[in-house]
């Protein structure tokens, strides 16, 4: 089973690795009809039959009708390998649209595409939750999840603390559901995300935080003017 790094063991992401092109004489000995990105794509395929306590790279390679040394052509290690796995099924998510506050349904509307997205992922990948939790996740399709993210967080118009709180309940909700996603029913998943919803509304629409509301108040003692009362 794939865990979170032991104290002491040194793992560094895929993402972060410029891994060299081999020499001519190498490309020539690399096994025929393999790339990165077919190994990727039957990763992909024997976790979803077999989960992730099962798999393995000799598992991996009869699948694929090679040897399990000749995948490491392509992947350094199992854990790169199943990285790359893990951004591959992100891929699949549809992000909401660049601009969520203009027409439409709005934030609200992008945040709800993009969480019934994420738990479709859970739901057709069951792996997934627990490699997110294992690895930093900082793959190209994982970036874009997080950019789609804070843009749909800064369209709530909430700021400071309340829009880190904001983000950190949406991301919360998120991760949290991924060990149940198979046992909630989608339409109790789709209730709790609209209290949710309902939840960062109610915050935009105090008075510190309601549109057209200055952000910085009058320091104590001082008069909207900037003048202590009473003084000319």
């Amino acid at each position: 089973m794939v865990t979170a790094a032991d104290p002491g063991e040194t793992r560094t992401s895929v993402w972060l690795v410029a891994r060299p092109a081999p020499s001519g004489r190498r490309r020539t000995e690399a096994p025929s009809g393999l790339d990165r990105d077919r190994i990727t794509t039957a990763t992909v395929r024997l976790l979803d039959a077999d989960g992730l306590a099962r798999f393995s790279m000799r598992r991996l390679a009869a699948g694929l009708g090679v040897t399990a040394m000749s995948l490491y052509w392509y992947v350094d290690t199992k854990h790169a390998l199943l990285e790359l796995a893990l951004d591959r099924a992100l891929g699949e998510l549809a992000l909401p649209a660049e601009q969520p506050g203009s027409g439409g349904a709005g934030w609200p509307g992008g945040l709800k595409e993009l969480a019934r997205g994420y738990r479709r992922v859970l739901a057709d990948h069951p792996w997934v939750a627990p490699l997110s939790a294992a690895y930093p996740n900082i793959g190209p399709h994982a970036r874009a999840f997080d950019a789609a993210l804070q843009r749909l967080m800064d369209a709530t118009g909430l700021a400071g603390a309340a829009r880190t709180g904001a983000h950190v309940a949406v991301r919360q909700f998120l991760h949290g559901c991924g060990g149940a996603v198979r046992r909630t029913p989608e339409g109790d998943f789709c209730l709790a995300l609209d209290v949710l919803i309902a939840g960062i509304e109610a915050k935009a629409a105090t008075p510190e935080h309601g549109p057209g509301t200055a952000r910085a108040r009058p320091g104590r003692g001082l008069s909207a003017a900037g003048e202590r009362p009473g003084t000319a």
